[in-house]
């Protein structure tokens, strides 16, 4: 399998209204791939350049002036700063593109783009203001320490299989999930990595971390995977879903939730020891859990930003 999250090929129709003329506020439309929050800011990104950000739930979503029409896979948000000023984020995806914002998501430009426009980053994450990780395709990783100003490419595992995903647990330690049971763990903010050993030998879409060191594992097949000790050893929790587990997210309430095929979102409420099926799930696929800063929760995929109805 050699993408983040196998979506269909096409979208029935793509919608983009900046506002609704009536009724609820509107939601973003079209194929969406992630989201971040940080503080009372959301954005979510998606095909041919599409970046939504909303301030404040009850005010909706405004679609931002994008600087490029490549898919955007990944986006993330620097936490908010003390005086609740516009953060710093970043978005990447195809064409071997970095995005950045200043502002809170209002303007983006482009930071980086590679000699090699089919290298495709997957993810990104940030770890403050001026430091930021994007990974992707064929073992694609690439960082910055001065806010985007410049970024260094290096490779941190052997051979050139997709690097997923990378995640922060809250003792600060980076996670890596890819391809042919790739997962790296780095506790010096990704300048040293270290391989885990792992009981699967296909691809990880993701580690969620649950505390400092519990840790959740989701990949192909209905494959999930628990750790409690930052992932030195691993227990395989009965699967709650069969096909791709996408994403997972924990929200504030603790209740876990993972998912990726349509009709099929599963929840757990003793810290992912045991997974139940969700009714209502979204009827078509899913890339991303967001839980917005009011407690609800979208899902991002195919059909947009869906509102997810929690158990």
């Amino acid at each position: 399998m050699r993408s983040r999250a196998p979506l269909a090929a096409s979208i029935a129709a793509y919608l983009l209204p900046a506002v609704l003329t009536a009724g609820e506020p509107p939601l973003p439309r079209g194929l969406l791939l992630d989201g971040a929050v940080s503080g009372s800011l959301a954005v979510v990104v998606g095909e041919r350049g599409s970046i939504w950000v909303s301030r404040a739930p009850a005010a909706g979503w405004r679609r931002a002036e994008s600087p490029t029409r490549a898919t955007l896979t990944g986006v993330a948000l620097a936490p908010p700063t003390a005086d609740g000023s516009p953060g710093v984020g970043w978005a990447v995806g195809h064409d071997a593109l970095v995005l950045g914002t200043r502002d809170g998501g209002t303007t983006w430009t482009r930071q980086y783009q590679g000699e090699n426009l089919q290298d495709s980053f997957l993810d990104v994450l940030a770890l403050d203001a001026r430091q930021a990780i994007a990974v992707g395709a064929y073992g694609l990783y690439l960082s910055t320490r001065d806010g985007g100003a410049t970024w260094e490419r290096r490779q941190v595992r052997e051979g050139d299989a997709h690097l997923n995903r990378i995640s922060r647990s809250a003792a600060g330690t980076l996670f890596v999930a890819g391809e042919a049971g790739t997962l790296l763990r780095s506790r010096d903010e990704g300048l040293n990595w270290t391989p885990l050993r792992t009981p699967y030998a296909g691809s990880f879409y993701g580690v969620l971390p649950l505390d400092r060191r519990t840790l959740l594992a989701h990949g192909l097949r209905g494959h999930l995977y628990r750790s409690a000790d930052e992932g030195e050893t691993w227990q395989e929790i009965p699967p709650p879903v069969v096909g791709l587990l996408a994403t997972a997210v924990r929200l504030r309430s603790n209740l876990i939730l993972v998912g990726g095929p349509a009709r099929a979102l599963a929840a757990s409420r003793d810290y992912g020891l045991t997974f139940s099926l969700v009714p209502g799930a979204p009827a078509s696929a899913v890339a991303e859990l967001l839980e917005l800063p009011d407690g609800s929760v979208l899902a991002l995929g195919e059909a947009g930003a869906t509102p997810v109805t929690l158990p």
